[in-house]
């Protein structure tokens, strides 16, 4: 049974998302303030986190951060706060989702779900290699000359989907369908934050990349050999 935490300083939030995430079988725990909750994170080592940007104690955003430098944990994050600038800056520091308050529980499931099965997904592909890298779906591991590069479920899902097929030419919404799912409203400008970080961490200079290219504005293509 997978286990999800929940992280939210709102008490009926917290109730509904764990009653409705309890009824479509996970196994959930919850915690109120951000220091609570990254120690659950690191005792509890859940499956996914529903991680509130507005936290007491600790924002959203500085757990996440922590989150991503020790695990690759999927994280969806749950806010009030629409603004672009605010759901980009998720994205920046690693998540995976996003959903804004007020939220359907039921969509709450669905994306739980979705960001789950993907990471479940990659286990059913073999080992390829393409470049200089090896990457690994069933790990979810890439390495390079036996480094090993450290990326999210969902930085891992774009790069070895676009890696399978180098010189093809993805659109940002062909993306968002291979790492989400497509019963889901896209967010678009969501690859490019995702697009950024891959760059970060496995291109020697993100500023002249040379696995993942963009293309006349339009979308992606991992470079041909």
């Amino acid at each position: 049974m997978p286990t999800v935490l929940v992280v939210d300083d709102e008490p009926q939030i917290a109730t509904i998302a764990r009653d409705y995430l309890t009824r479509a079988g996970f196994s959930v725990a919850v915690a109120s303030d951000g220091s609570t909750g990254l120690d659950l994170a690191r005792r509890k080592r859940p499956d996914l986190v529903v991680l509130d940007l507005g936290l007491p104690s600790l924002d959203g955003l500085t757990v996440a951060r922590t989150l991503r430098l020790e695990s690759d944990v999927p994280i969806i994050m749950l806010t009030a706060r629409v603004d672009e600038t605010d759901r980009l800056a998720g994205f920046d520091v690693g998540a995976d989702d996003y959903i804004t308050k007020p939220f359907s529980p039921r969509e709450l499931v669905a994306r739980v779900s979705s960001v789950l099965r993907r990471s479940r997904h990659a286990l059913a592909v073999g080992t390829f290699e393409v470049a200089d890298l090896s990457i690994d779906p069933a790990k979810m591991r890439v390495e390079r000359c036996g480094a090993t590069i450290d990326l999210t479920p969902t930085e891992f899902q774009l790069l070895a989907g676009l890696a399978r097929y180098p010189g093809r030419v993805f659109t940002r919404a062909q993306l968002l369908d291979a790492v989400r799912g497509t019963e889901i409203e896209s967010f678009e400008r969501a690859i490019d934050a995702h697009v950024k970080n891959v760059r970060r961490k496995l291109e020697r200079n993100p500023h002249r990349p040379r696995y993942v290219l963009t293309v006349y504005g339009i979308g992606y293509k991992f470079a041909e050999s």
